[in-house]
């Protein structure tokens, strides 16, 4: 499965470091000077998480993000209150 969240589709980006040398001009130095450009990869935050899709828990990979923010509805682990007599008059 790729790594792609299923609510927002945030997927791997790519970007550049860049590295510099030297001292700032607010230091006393002459300035700063770029040294290398060098590619880097920007993953997401991703986590698979139980949630409801259509009625039914599911495994489903998203964002922290997304589940910070509440934008998945997690299923109940379990069913409080639910006691052996409210089961056998039931």
């Amino acid at each position: 499965m790729p790594r792609v969240c299923s609510i927002t589709g945030a997927r791997t980006s790519t970007g550049r470091k860049i590295h510099y040398r030297g001292r700032p001009k607010s230091q006393g130095g002459i300035g700063l000077k770029p040294s290398g450009i060098g590619q880097r990869k920007i993953k997401p935050n991703i986590q698979t998480v139980r949630a409801m899709v259509d009625g039914k828990p599911t495994r489903i990979k998203a964002t922290a993000k997304c589940i910070r923010n509440g934008l998945i509805v997690k299923p109940l682990r379990r069913k409080y209150g639910y006691t052996r007599q409210q089961a056998q008059s039931a």
